[in-house]
């Protein structure tokens, strides 16, 4: 019998059947995930509670920083593919995360003091440049470990998520635990020994990478350009973006006016080209496609209220008998680990029944998960009465929830756009996914900054403010789910999924996508 997954990347030897490179992978991504969600746990009350930021202002920062987060990738994963090659980006960005991470412990005065607020935006602009090089290029790697033919590939990818799940998990439960309790240079100080840690083992394992994610042009990248080698110039390339990214997060303004004339721009393109050039079934399957990229937005946009405005909620509302609010950010990464192999279960056990809901129908499901999880927080305080501490039972049920919504409409979005996608404009609509995936946050922002306690006077007002608002977007997004199942079979309709053919390279299939939050469950193949 032949042995399937025998394969000329094991001359490094296997651990548990896999290349070892997976595992350097594995713990490099870990620990830049620890840092990134640590970070990310203690941000909002950085700003509102050292910067002195106003609630509105602090969820508008907060959402450009996001969104920025997820529009850099398209730069890193441009310059990787056409020069500098996967690792050397994921080593750039390990070492620009590492640098921000760590400039982040710098506290400064507090309160308004321009010198020291300029440190913060510098640190923040290196965690957002060095994510654009690594998050967009180190998953690539591990599906270069491995053929496309090997049987090991949905394993390899259900352990590297593993490592995202539990990074993210324990970094905002151990980053947000000493930044809240011991100081804010503590928790960032953390987050960065963590990815000092995570880049670390990318350089030491590199031998074990067999080779995997090199420069496609070594001599090209070693050529001289401007009389400076076309590597340095990338890595300028990169410092020059730092620059740009200081001064955009803190202007807020050009980050939404970028969003809504690229995303336009984009679209319009995309509908363009699909109208113009591609024969009727593939014109359809683009506009399916478009159809779950904008419905995605608006589920972002609810969703990413628990970095913002819902961890300011629990911080200021809920009796959580002592345990720091950014404690609760990493239920969503466990809830992630716990679930997403009951999903796989679930939608192979329907699928094998006919009875799997289509892509856009779990969409709607995703939706109608969404905005529950808003009415059942609001119903659970105004239970106890404005005027008393929510039981924390609320904020477990409202991340349970927006988790199982998540877990309906992120790996199955990615899925669809792999199965949509023409194979010559794969790239196309997978970064308008991830571009609808930054929109998304920047609108989380605008949303989160409507829940600030500044516009609201009395006894409880603030409170009542907040519920008043998520039961406004509660409603919107279970209409909006609504409208999705209901409309769901013309949508499916459209994707022609009976003429699809297997033997179709799907895009981005060697890939793992990470769009929001702790993640997705790439060994789940949920029907589209």
């Amino acid at each position: 019998m032949t042995k399937a997954y025998a394969q000329p990347g094991d001359a490094a030897g296997t651990f548990l059947g896999h290349p070892k490179g997976l595992f350097v992978l594995f713990f490099a991504e870990m620990w830049e995930r620890f840092s990134y969600y640590g970070m990310r746990a203690l941000l909002i009350f950085y700003l509102t509670k050292h910067w002195l930021f106003s609630d509105g202002e602090s969820g508008v920062i907060y959402g450009a920083y996001t969104a920025l987060v997820y529009i850099t990738p398209v730069l890193g994963g441009y310059l990787a593919d056409k020069w500098l090659g996967q690792r050397k980006a994921v080593l750039y960005g390990a070492v620009l995360l590492t640098f921000g991470h760590f400039i982040m412990g710098f506290e400064g005065n507090g309160g308004q003091d321009p010198a020291s607020l300029n440190i913060f935006w510098l640190a923040l602009a290196f965690i957002i440049v060095g994510s654009g090089f690594l998050k967009a290029n180190i998953s690539v790697i591990v599906g270069q470990l491995y053929p496309r033919t090997d049987v090991r590939r949905d394993g390899a990818y259900t352990i590297f998520y593993m490592g995202i799940n539990l990074g993210a998990f324990l970094g905002a439960l151990l980053c947000g635990y000493l930044g809240e309790t011991y100081g804010w240079a503590y928790g960032f100080g953390a987050a960065g020994v963590g990815m000092l840690l995570g880049l670390i083992v990318f350089i030491l394992g590199k031998p074990l990478l067999l080779g995997r994610g090199e420069s496609p042009d070594p001599v090209k990248l070693a050529s001289p350009v401007m009389g400076i080698k076309l590597e340095w110039l990338i890595y300028l390339v990169g410092l020059v973006a730092v620059g740009l990214c200081w001064w955009m997060v803190q202007n807020q303004s050009v980050v939404g006016t970028l969003l809504g004339v690229a995303g336009a721009a984009l679209v319009a393109y995309v509908i363009f080209t699909a109208v113009v050039k591609l024969p009727r079934e593939d014109r359809d399957r683009i506009f399916a496609a478009m159809f779950l990229i904008l419905g995605s937005i608006l589920f972002w946009a609810l969703f990413e209220q628990a970095g913002s405005s819902l961890n300011l909620f629990t911080d200021r509302y809920v009796d959580r008998a002592g345990v720091p609010a950014s404690v609760f950010q990493s239920l969503n990464a466990g809830y992630i680990v716990l679930l997403a192999p009951l999903f796989a279960a679930l939608w192979t056990w329907l699928g094998r029944r006919n009875m799997e809901p289509s892509a856009p129908a779990k969409f709607g499901l995703a939706m109608l998960q969404l905005g529950l999880g808003f009415l059942v927080l609001k119903w659970g305080a105004e239970a106890v009465g404005i005027g008393s501490a929510t039981p924390v039972l609320f904020i477990f049920l409202i991340y349970l929830l927006h988790t199982t919504g998540e877990l309906c409409l992120s790996p199955v979005g990615l899925s669809a756009m792999n199965r949509l996608a023409p194979a010559h404009m794969a790239s196309l609509i997978m970064g308008t996914w991830f571009f609808a995936s930054a929109t998304g946050n920047f609108a989380a922002g605008l949303i989160a900054s409507a829940t600030g306690s500044e516009k609201a006077s009395g006894e409880g007002a603030g409170k009542q403010l907040v519920l008043d608002v998520y039961q406004t977007i509660g409603l919107w997004a279970i209409g909006f789910g609504v409208l999705v199942i209901l409309v769901s079979p013309l949508i499916k309709k459209l994707m022609h999924l009976d003429t699809l053919s297997d033997g179709d390279e799907l895009a981005g299939r060697g890939e793992i996508g990470e769009p929001q939050a702790a993640g997705i469950h790439p060994a789940a193949k949920p029907g589209v």
